[in-house]
């Protein structure tokens, strides 16, 4: 059974985000796509949708969400579900980082500003 470590694992920085790919297919895994990812205080996360849903658990720290224009909290052992095609955007409001699970299926596509990428953080 292949064991990926976190210390192998790629630091991705990006617009002040730091994520570490754990299972994604550059790392074997053919269905999911799971990375860590740690979100400083103060940072704001730009409204974007994705094509497939993501799921984000968050370990540590708070983070304030809006989806499809509700707003929700979520704390350590909270779970913040995104619909594909659903707006939303993320905020670190607390006064230490936060840090995140964040699982969805591989080959996730955001479109953000009317442009469509591929999250380098999900290869």
């Amino acid at each position: 059974m292949p064991v990926n470590t976190l210390a192998e694992a790629k630091k991705i920085e990006f617009h002040g985000l730091t994520a570490h790919p754990m299972a994604v297919p550059s790392r074997g895994s053919a269905e999911l796509a799971i990375w860590y990812l740690e979100v400083p205080p103060g940072l704001r996360g730009e409204e974007h949708t994705v094509d497939r849903e993501e799921v984000f658990v968050v370990r540590s720290g708070r983070m304030s969400a809006t989806i499809g224009g509700d707003p929700c909290e979520a704390g350590p052992g909270d779970v913040v579900i995104v619909p594909p095609g659903v707006p939303f955007s993320m905020l670190n409001d607390g006064s230490e980082p936060a840090r995140l699970v964040v699982c969805t299926s591989a080959g996730v596509r955001a479109t953000l500003n009317g442009r469509t990428v591929v999250p380098p953080w999900s290869e």
